[in-house]
């Protein structure tokens, strides 16, 4: 699934759109996925990261170090 984010796990909802009148029709809640690159300082390179604006914040407050090492131990490849 390529809309998910790679540190937090968010992906696509899917639920109703109800009309006036109480008609139910499908519909997403996608994430606000974001491909952004961060300066890796440990390999010294730079890591290209799917994530949400969420995440992004959580990137802010913890640092991109801690971050990379929660997303391998989910098992994902940085």
């Amino acid at each position: 699934m390529s809309a998910h984010c790679q540190l937090t796990g968010a992906q696509t909802g899917f639920g109703n759109n109800i009309s006036h009148s109480h008609r139910r029709t499908s519909r997403r809640f996608d994430p606000n996925i974001q491909r952004k690159r961060y300066w890796l300082p440990s390999e010294g390179r730079h890591v290209c990261l799917t994530i949400s604006a969420k995440a992004i914040k959580t990137i802010d407050s913890i640092g991109v170090e801690a971050a990379v090492a929660r997303i391998r131990a989910r098992g994902e490849r940085v």
